[in-house]
C-alpha cells in the first residue's frame, strides 16, 4: 500500500520543499527591508508598512492564500496555483520576519549609531558592518522558530488543489482506509524539521560577531 503511494507522497514532498524554499528565499530580504522602513523610514511610510503588516499578522493565511487566488482575479490579476501559493506566504512571512528584525533594530543601543558618526564611518557601512550583525545574532532564534513554521504550514495550499506532500498523504490515507500514509508523511515532516532544527542551531552557535 504504501509502495504504491510513494510516488505520489514524493511529488508532494517535492512540491513542499519547492515552495518552502522559495519563500524563504523571498520572504527574509523582503522582510528586512521593510523592517528598515518601518524603523528608519519617513513617516508616511511607516504607517503605510504598520499597516500591512497588521493586517498580515491579523488575518489567516488561509484566507490570504484564498484572497490571493479567487479575489485578485475580480481586478484583473489572475496568477496560477503555485504563484498565488508563493506570492501570499512571502506577503505573510516577510510581515513576521519584518517584525522580528525591527525588534532587533530597537534593542541596538543609540549610542552607536552616535560612535559611528563621530568616527566618521559612513552610514551605510556603518550598518552593514557593526549594526545587521548585532540584529542578526538577535534575532537568529525567533527566526528559527519562524522557519519551521513555514515548513508545516505549507500543507495550507491544499486550499488551492495543489499536491504537496499531507495532502497525497491524504489522498493516500482515503483510497486504502488506512492510517499508514499519514504516518509516513508525520515522519517525513519530522526529518525535514529535524534537519532544518540542526541547521539553524550549528549557524546560530557559529555565528560570531
Amino acid at each position: 500500500m504504501l509502495w504504491s503511494a510513494l510516488p505520489s507522497i514524493i511529488g508532494g514532498l517535492e512540491l513542499t520543499l519547492k515552495l518552502f524554499g522559495l519563500v524563504l528565499v523571498l520572504s527574509l530580504p523582503l522582510g528586512l527591508g521593510v523592517a528598515v522602513v518601518k524603523v528608519y523610514g519617513p513617516k508616511f511610510l511607516q504607517g503605510i508598512i504598520t499597516l500591512y503588516i497588521y493586517v498580515m499578522r491579523g488575518t489567516p493565511l488561509l484566507l490570504q492564500l484564498m484572497f490571493v487566488f479567487f479575489g485578485l482575479p475580480y481586478i484583473g490579476i489572475t496568477l496560477d496555483r503555485f504563484p498565488s501559493a508563493v506570492f501570499a506566504f512571502v506577503l505573510n512571512y516577510a510581515a513576521y520576519f519584518a517584525e522580528i528584525f525591527r525588534g532587533g533594530m530597537v534593542g541596538v543601543p543609540s549610542g552607536q549609531f552616535e560612535a559611528l558618526k563621530v568616527l566618521g564611518i559612513a552610514h551605510f557601512k556603518g550598518y552593514t558592518k557593526v549594526i545587521f550583525p548585532q540584529v542578526l545574532k538577535t534575532t537568529l532564534p525567533s527566526l528559527g522558530n519562524e522557519v519551521l513554521a513555514l515548513v508545516k504550514d505549507t500543507s495550507l495550499v491544499y486550499i488551492l488543489g495543489l499536491g504537496e506532500v499531507l495532502r497525497a498523504g491524504q489522498i493516500a490515507a482515503n483510497r486504502y482506509a488506512s492510517l499508514v500514509p499519514f504516518m509516513f508523511v508525520g515522519v517525513l515532516y519530522l526529518i525535514i524539521t529535524g534537519i532544518i532544527s540542526y541547521l539553524l542551531n550549528k549557524i546560530e552557535n557559529n555565528y560570531q560577531i
